[in-house]
């Protein structure tokens, strides 16, 4: 088995568990504090429909650091869905990080402070009215000559402002889920849209927004739009929250380990203690190495994946066998590319149709399908090809019992 195949696998399991998150599964855990929140402005809301994300800080395996993941406006992906931000939480020995959510009502977030209508607790941005978003300008950079269903609601003194990045453990926020939080994580709820994951992804391939480079001030810290890194409206960080100092020895990988599934039902946040929050009471090393994983490289069409590349041949020493495991290797090669070609087909289709109804609801919908589509598709390839590597793996020749000078 190659390194080549065994990271080809591990990056399949990322994906799978970054675009679970929202649905029971955690994400990422490590044992290294992320920065403080760092200082900035909010970009102008680009228009009807689109809800505040707060940025947040996310973290990269292969560089053994944090990045910065810019705040942006992101259309909704239903009339009547708001977004319920990412955090980090102490779950006794490592910090877990848990994806953020669409869906009715604002749960959990592990009370930080975003700011922006985020301030710890649900959301007091704006609300949705007869199948209309409705700006809070107290909170919201809003253009009133373009967008006219505002209101004011003043929210000064009832929030304590900070720049804790994280909930639990030494220094971290205590808040925990009220009733009505516990109660929203298990309603419906969908993941990050496609022009999220790939929001992060562009964060995560600028060396300029990892912690280390940035020092917590990240040159990019708000965007008017997911993926617009560039132009008019990027907004730098105007001071880091607070002293950040990235550990030493980086450069190596963490450990990877299966994401845990959460068992309280499709939706429910997972925790790690036996009343759903988490712990506070142990102090996280500074420089421990990273236990789980980077955030993920998302795809949202199966004509986006890399070129499938054949397992190398197992060289058994018996060349009937190789010709036999190589005969295999062909056969579900072959049988891959097909399905590639199946699916990749038919988004195509769906796009195409979707493209002449000018839906831009219905069309983020669809991505969002296809997405999920090319994930488990990616998945359920790279788990066959563990699975004939595993079957075709050479067995080690038994130890002779013979003595020696025997």
């Amino acid at each position: 088995m190659t390194i080549r195949w065994i990271r080809t696998l591990m990056f399949g399991l990322v994906v799978l568990a970054w675009s679970a998150t929202a649905f029971g599964q955690i994400g990422l855990m490590i044992t290294i504090a992320p920065p403080p929140l760092p200082v900035y402005e909010q970009p102008i809301c680009p228009g009807d429909g689109y809800i505040w994300t707060p940025g947040f800080w996310a973290y990269d395996a292969d560089f053994d650091d944090y990045y910065w993941v810019p705040g942006t406006w992101v259309l909704a992906p239903e009339v009547g869905f708001l977004w319920t931000p990412a955090y980090w939480g102490w779950g006794g020995d490592r910090f877990v990080f848990y994806d953020g959510y669409w869906g009715p009502e604002v749960g959990f977030y592990g009370g930080i402070y975003y700011g922006f209508g985020y301030f710890g607790v649900g959301y007091e941005g704006g609300r949705w009215d007869n199948g209309r978003f409705f700006y809070n300008r107290a909170v919201n950079n809003v253009d009133v000559t373009i967008i006219h269903n505002v209101y004011n609601s003043s929210v000064s003194n009832r929030y304590t402002e900070n720049h804790i990045s994280y909930n639990g453990g030494e220094g971290g926020i205590s808040a925990r889920p009220t009733p009505q939080e516990e109660a929203a994580a298990r309603q419906r709820h969908v993941p990050p849209v496609p022009a999220q994951t790939q929001h992060v992804q562009q964060a995560r391939s600028n060396p300029q927004q990892r912690a280390s480079m940035n020092r917590g001030k990240p040159e990019i810290a708000a965007t008017p739009r997911p993926g617009e890194y560039n132009g008019r409206g990027v907004v730098p960080a105007r001071a880091a929250g607070g002293n950040y100092t990235p550990p030493a020895n980086r450069g190596g990988h963490g450990a990877a380990t299966q994401p845990r599934e959460n068992t309280g039902g499709q939706g429910q946040r997972p925790e790690n203690n036996a009343g759903g929050r988490p712990e506070t009471n142990s102090r996280p090393g500074n420089n421990a190495r990273p236990d789980n994983r980077t955030a993920p490289n998302s795809y949202s069409h199966v004509r986006e994946l890399p070129p499938a590349e054949r397992p190398a041949p197992v060289n058994t020493g018996n060349s009937k066998q190789d010709q036999k495991y190589q005969q295999q290797q062909d056969k579900l090669y072959a049988q891959q590319q097909k399905e590639r070609q199946k699916v990749a087909q038919q988004q195509q289709k769906e796009d195409q149709t979707i493209a002449k109804q000018n839906n831009e609801q219905a069309k983020q919908q669809t991505e969002q399908r296809h997405q999920q589509q090319t994930q488990q598709l990616q998945q359920k390839h790279q788990q066959q090809q563990q699975q004939m590597q595993q079957r075709q793996a050479p067995r080690q020749a038994a130890p002779s019992r013979k003595q020696p000078g025997k």
